[in-house]
């Protein structure tokens, strides 16, 4: 089963956050932060469980398309009504929930950091006629060369 590992930073939750003071546009990690959750990510890697991993920009350098009446706007970040933020992720492969749930709990987290766990739709939880709608041969091959 795979999941994806969601972190929430807590210094990016709740309302009217003042964007460019928490997170500017230049933003980088400290040192001690990296290295923290470079230990993690090596004991991830070791048990066999890594997939990818990615941290994200800050939602200041950030933009969103949204759909309505079949036309696209862009919003350019931050967005001050979104009350959680993604900062990064892991994609992760075990053989239960609960065991990542017990990775997420051993994230080297910063006081009021979320992870959200959800898994991965696998093609073959899907409906038989969904499952011959996804058979697409570039697609397949392009995802499994980054897999």
């Amino acid at each position: 089963m795979r999941f994806m590992m969601l972190m929430i930073p807590g210094v990016y939750q709740g309302e009217g956050q003042d964007w460019e003071k928490i997170a500017k546009a230049d933003f980088t990690p400290p040192a001690e932060a990296v290295e923290r959750m470079m230990r993690y990510n090596e004991e991830l890697a070791k048990a066999g469980a890594l997939i990818s991993l990615d941290g994200l920009h800050p939602p200041t350098t950030a933009a969103r398309v949204s759909f309505a009446g079949g036309k696209p706007t862009v919003t350019d970040g931050p967005f001050t009504e979104s009350k959680e933020v993604l900062g990064g992720y892991w994609i992760i492969k075990v053989k239960t929930r609960e065991e990542a749930i017990e990775w997420a709990k051993r994230v080297p987290a910063d006081n009021g950091d979320v992870i959200e766990i959800r898994q991965v739709f696998e093609v073959e939880d899907w409906p038989e006629d969904a499952r011959k709608a996804a058979v697409n041969p570039t697609v397949k091959a392009a995802v499994e060369k980054h897999r």
